[in-house]
């Protein structure tokens, strides 16, 4: 029997660029500002500051982009905090997010100006408005990055968990432009804002067709009894320490003396003391607040890394050998039992006016 000859397979639609294409063209680093109600997201400005460090790297500009309405104020922040260039779509019809008409405005930035790295938050919008830009460019993404830098071929160096969180996996995207990535909050240190940075501000057309707007937006409905880890300047968070869900109730106490927000490890959630959205760690959210309280938590590499870049920590154990005192800036070893109340108690009395708790009534902990 004659062996059959390979059916030939037809060019997969959206994998090749139409006609031949100069990536040597492509220059400079990209930052899609994503804001609600014309206020950014602070992940945007994290990633402005690491798209500075790239750009120096690579020896080209930085480039913002803010879409909305009434978001001008944006342009001349994003200056600020960073880029060297923005191009501004203020458009009535831009002020709620939308799939469609915002991808359009994108592709027409990343086509006309060609930059060669697109950075955005991995925050429901950015992952869907990049998922919707990366197919029609055609380009590759890397989702949830938590490292991005350049090597001397100028290409992207994307890291992101893989392998159940166990090793940090490097995507390239050796073959198209621009290079993309999403990067989680909360992982790069913005820039120092500096109100006497220049830049020039580009307005960009809309790109609206009327099939573009296939959606109404009639109204924001906002999420009730979800933390928000990201914005949170003080997190007090627990772990397994605390022996049992009401333990955290210690914790709620001493946060709303810190006008922070609670917190959890991996540990906890998987014991179900309470819920995922308090998760910080690799596969939960990751935090940069100015007060990390760590108490009954051991200090596994999944949870660090969703919250050692915290200004100052404070680590309450019982186990004077806990990994979490590697990292801690003040650490206290007793029972968290004696010592969270104790804190709460000073914090309640310091705000009454009333004086502190005398020393010796937090079981004597020992300073690490």
């Amino acid at each position: 029997m004659a062996e059959k000859a390979p059916k030939k397979r037809k060019p997969m639609i959206g994998l090749q660029p139409e006609g031949d294409v100069d990536w040597s063209t492509y220059r400079g680093v990209l930052v899609v500002v994503e804001q609600r109600g014309g206020r950014a997201k602070p992940v945007s400005w994290q990633l402005l500051g690491q798209a500075s460090r790239l750009a120096a790297k690579l020896e080209a500009p930085v480039m913002a982009l803010v879409i909305g309405s009434n978001v001008a104020h944006l342009a001349q922040e994003a200056i600020y905090r960073g880029a060297d260039r923005v191009y501004l779509c203020d458009s009535p019809e831009l002020e709620n997010y939308r799939t469609r008409p915002y991808s359009r405005v994108c592709l027409h930035v990343i086509r006309t100006y060609k930059p060669e790295i697109v950075l955005m938050g991995a925050t429901y919008t950015g992952r869907d408005l990049a998922g919707a830009i990366a197919t029609h460019l055609p380009t590759g993404l890397t989702a949830d990055s938590t490292q991005l830098e350049v090597d001397d071929e100028r290409l992207l160096l994307a890291s992101r968990p893989a392998f159940s969180e166990k090793m940090l996996a490097t995507i390239l995207c050796k073959q198209f432009k621009p290079q993309m990535a999403t990067a989680r909050a909360g992982v790069f240190e913005a820039l120092p804002r500096d109100e006497s940075r220049t830049g020039e501000i580009i307005p960009v057309p809309p790109q609206i067709k009327p099939e573009d707007i296939a959606v109404e937006v009639l109204e924001f409905l906002e999420a009730t009894g979800k933390v928000n880890l990201e914005d949170a300047d003080v997190i007090v968070a627990g772990g397994r320490g605390l022996g049992g869900p009401a333990g955290f109730r210690l914790l709620e106490e001493l946060a709303a003396e810190l006008g922070g927000v609670v917190g959890a490890s991996r540990a906890a959630v998987d014991l179900g003391w309470i819920s995922h959205d308090h998760q910080v760690g690799q596969t939960g959210t990751t935090v940069r607040p100015k007060l990390y309280f760590a108490i009954g938590i051991s200090g596994a590499v999944q949870h660090v890394v969703g919250m050692q870049n915290s200004t100052y920590i404070v680590a309450i154990n019982k186990d004077p050998q806990a990994p979490i005192f590697k990292i801690a800036n003040y650490g206290i070893v007793g029972d968290l039992f004696h010592i969270v109340p104790a804190i709460t108690e000073t914090l309640r009395k310091r705000k009454a006016g009333v004086g502190v708790l005398s020393q010796g009534a937090a079981s004597t902990p020992q300073t690490v």
